[in-house]
């Protein structure tokens, strides 16, 4: 840190030192004392008096959808954690150091157990929406983590989050960052929203663009595609396997780098590859696992834990199958992508997967069972023409993902250039 406490970024025209305070020395923190607790039967649907819990924070807000209701008695048992507009709001408990600024507070309003209330003292010394941006960023679970005295941490204690230090500029500059990372949050969220929207434009074009049970045909189409769509089941059209334990345990090496990928059940996720957690395998014994193999457009289908997930494998040479996840592979003149995406719609889980799985805490498909699913498909020129079509929209919202998750890393770079 150099002599004079500046930030490496600033705004023109602010050039004078930053204070390192106390968040104790700027805000009140409160929260629900023990003996002062809820039962859950005390929680009303409806009421004059909302309850909030850290459930009902989102985005740095409070999502009043679902809220839970207290009788007037338990409003009025504790002033210091009845809430207002421009509280800021921290979870205690549970998922720590989430926070939110309250804001838009349609009625009177309290804390459950498991979230602290903070009030500034003075709003001529500080801005509630600046100190609930540096609460919000990550230095509050930095410093709680050094305060700790080891292992993870299960509780944000009250003698931690006074100490918490907070660099504090003049009041001005306060309005400047906050007023800019106020505007920041607002073109994230708008960003988010319209990806929302292109996310429920597809889920409804699916709904409408494939056939469904007891249809022949489906409610929209392409010109010139008059035909009944077929029926079969999904062996019928397509080699379905899996592999069996030892074939990984007797030939397979795992180490964490590499270049080939040994695909597992949790990599399959929203119709994609999360490959954020991977096994590489290229140490293995490659000529005894040519079961395992994979090749481009190959679809991976989850049978055990969540039940119906599928992706298909982008390219060759770089892909394995490993145990508890399913390998499909379409007959050639059927199209894939088609049926990955048919595959991914609620009527397909409705009419295949959900009466199949069983009530047990970790449900199972069989691979028999698999091949028993009722498929529909259309002529393989609707088919490319129905991929084609859904994989522009797909490409629409990878791109807008995209776009928001560089402007999620742009405001970590702000986040440290504008602090202390």
């Amino acid at each position: 840190m150099d002599k004079k406490m500046v930030p490496e970024v600033r705004f023109k025209g602010f050039t004078d030192a930053w204070e390192l305070r106390k968040l104790l020395d700027l805000a009140n923190m409160n929260a629900r004392i023990g003996w002062q607790n809820l039962r859950t039967s005390e929680f009303l649907d409806n009421g004059d008096y909302m309850l909030i819990t850290g459930t009902d924070f989102k985005d740095g807000e409070i999502d009043y959808s679902n809220i839970h209701y207290v009788k007037k008695n338990r409003f009025d048992q504790d002033k210091k954690i009845q809430i207002s507009n421009g509280s800021i709001l921290i979870t205690k408990d549970g998922t720590l150091g989430k926070v939110a600024y309250v804001t838009d507070l349609p009625m009177p309003a309290t804390l459950n157990a498991g979230v602290f209330n903070v009030r500034i003292k003075n709003e001529n010394e500080v801005n509630d929406k600046y100190l609930f941006h540096y609460l919000k960023a990550p230095f509050l679970l930095k410093f709680s983590s050094e305060q700790s005295t080891g292992g993870t941490i299960k509780h944000l204690n009250q003698n931690v989050l006074v100490k918490f230090p907070v660099p504090l500029p003049a009041l001005a500059e306060q309005n400047k960052i906050a007023e800019f990372l106020t505007n920041f949050d607002k073109l994230i969220t708008l960003q988010q929203r319209q990806l929302d929207l292109y996310k429920k434009l597809k889920k409804g074009l699916l709904q409408k663009l494939f056939s469904k049970d007891g249809e022949k045909v489906p409610e929209v189409r392409f010109a010139d595609f008059h035909d009944d769509w077929e029926q079969c089941k999904l062996g019928e059209i397509s080699n379905i396997t899996k592999l069996a334990g030892f074939e990984f345990t007797k030939y397979v090496h795992y180490s964490n780098k590499g270049k080939i990928i040994a695909l597992r059940g949790l990599n399959v996720k929203n119709g994609k590859l999360d490959l954020s957690d991977v096994k590489y395998i290229d140490n293995s014994n490659f000529a005894k696992l040519k079961r395992s193999k994979l090749y481009k457009n190959d679809m991976l289908f989850t049978y055990v834990g969540t039940l119906g997930e599928s992706a298909l494998v982008p390219q060759n040479d770089s892909f394995y199958l490993a145990p508890n996840v399913a390998l499909i592979r379409f007959n050639e003149q059927y199209i894939p992508y088609f049926f990955r995406e048919y595959m991914s719609t609620p009527s397909f889980y409705l009419k295949n997967v959900l009466p199949l799985s069983s009530s047990s805490s970790q449900p199972a498909l069989s691979m028999k069972s698999i091949r028993t699913f009722i498929i529909k498909f259309p002529n393989e020129l609707e088919q490319k023409k129905l991929s084609i079509f859904f994989k522009n929209i797909e490409n629409v919202i990878t791109l807008q993902q995209y776009k928001i998750n560089k402007l999620e890393e742009l405001k970590k770079y702000f986040l440290q250039k504008l602090f202390i």
